[in-house]
């Protein structure tokens, strides 16, 4: 897909996500959880951030879902399409374990991860990717139609 090809207008967006979290999300982590509201829905890029939390790789469940898998520092591994932010609405509504209570909830679907990260900064809001990293990313992703 060449950048001619791309939709035009504010298609997509960069979300930062700690490491163990971002490559958790690769494995199949939903909800991400953050502590405000995010009113915007559409495809993200998923981009890992500088910094590694440790004591989450100490989390049996973080542990499970990275095991044997690389955790990149500072790129974008990955893209997801984010359907809905919603309040944290208790156990009995939010099943999920990565669920985290008194949390917004971004619910992720169609998550694929890049083969090669794409080196890149970002921001823990919501950032709006320059055309030539949304480029390199969808060169990985032949088939992806947004």
């Amino acid at each position: 897909m060449s950048i001619a090809t791309l939709p035009e207008g504010d298609w997509i967006r960069g979300i930062t996500i700690r490491q163990p979290y971002a490559t958790c999300i690769l494995a199949g982590k939903n909800p991400e959880n953050r502590p405000r509201h995010w009113p915007r829905r559409g495809w993200v890029l998923i981009h890992a951030g500088q910094q590694l939390e440790r004591r989450a790789l100490r989390d049996p469940l973080v542990a499970t879902a990275i095991r044997g898998r690389e955790l990149h520092l500072g790129a974008v591994i990955g893209v997801a399409r984010l359907t809905d932010c919603h309040p944290d609405q208790g156990p009995e509504k939010c099943t999920s374990p990565w669920a985290q209570r008194s949390a917004h909830h971004l619910v992720l679907a169609d998550v694929q991860e890049l083969a090669l990260p794409v080196t890149a900064s970002g921001a823990l809001a919501a950032w709006k990717p320059a055309p030539d990293l949304v480029a390199q990313v969808l060169q990985q992703l032949p088939d992806f139609r947004p």
